[in-house]
């Protein structure tokens, strides 16, 4: 029986494996990846590979077995909910004990587009049977940092209004993923993920003012507007239209934070988003 992550060499999966090997031995955690050269740093610390694609049921049936819990960590295929369902079924086959997924904050009462994937998946899942846990995670601080040199140079932009979003670092959620698959009582419980202290996007540009010396100031606009700016800028055209709604949700509050559920499963506060700007600010 072991412990395996899923999309193990992406963002979040890679902080994943590196939270639950500071809490249990390496021969107790799989990774789930694609290309194994990619997960060889991985391998190197003594965690068993298993090669599989979501889009791959053929694969998937050999990816997991009795006993395993899993986490299944979303993917970013426009199918999706597909592919979810094929690793679900892949999990039930083989008789895993739990299944983890990372959704969104709010479940199922999340009622903005990007919401909509996650929730079908929490329903396949509650569908299938299996025991499970659901992480729903809110906006992750790096989501805003990682624009900071567009941000200096341009300022930031957003169609949130006066929002406040109930962000955390990726190692914040990483770390609460860790201690729900390595811990006792989390089964058929699902979790709301945010950080402890909301911020708006004005806030937002001060700060990172404040850090830079540079002015900074946030621009609001209109969704229809952020449609057109993120397209200009390279963002497919579906994919912008799924930010600018999300934007949307935000000044509608869905992402201003729904209680303390990750600061109390990580033990410690949640990283404001002044610290994920100062570390973005050193490179």
């Amino acid at each position: 029986m072991s412990i395996v992550v899923t999309a193990a060499t992406g963002q979040l999966g890679s902080l994943v494996i590196d939270e639950l090997l500071t809490r249990v031995p390496a021969d107790q955690v799989v990774a789930v990846v694609r290309d194994a050269e990619k997960a060889a740093g991985i391998a190197a610390r003594g965690v068993e590979l298993r090669i599989a694609d979501y889009g791959d049921p053929a694969a998937l049936a050999t990816a997991f077995r009795p006993g395993d819990t899993v986490l299944l960590i979303s993917g970013l295929d426009p199918e999706r909910v597909h592919q979810h369902k094929s690793v679900i079924d892949a999990a039930k086959e083989a008789g895993v004990a739990r299944l983890a997924y990372t959704g969104v904050l709010g479940g199922p009462e999340a009622d903005f587009d990007l919401a909509a994937d996650h929730k079908a998946t929490e329903q396949a899942i509650l569908d299938s049977g299996l025991s499970y846990t659901f992480l729903r995670n809110g906006w992750y601080n790096e989501n805003y940092t990682a624009q900071l040199p567009v941000q200096l140079e341009h300022g930031v932009v957003g169609a949130t209004g006066e929002g406040r979003i109930g962000s955390a670092s990726r190692l914040d959620f990483a770390a609460a993923a860790a201690v729900v698959l390595t811990g006792e009582g989390h089964e058929k419980k699902a979790y709301e993920l945010n950080g402890d202290v909301g911020w708006s996007l004005e806030e937002y540009a001060a700060e990172v003012s404040k850090q830079s010396g540079k002015t900074v100031a946030y621009n609001n606009v209109p969704a229809e507007a952020l449609v057109g700016i993120l397209s200009q800028a390279g963002v497919p055209e579906r994919f912008a239209g799924i930010l600018a709604n999300v934007d949307q949700a935000i000044e509608r509050g869905l992402l201003a934070g729904r209680g303390s559920d990750l600061s109390r499963l990580i033990g410690r506060p949640t990283t404001p988003i002044a610290d994920s700007i100062a570390a973005a600010l050193k490179g």
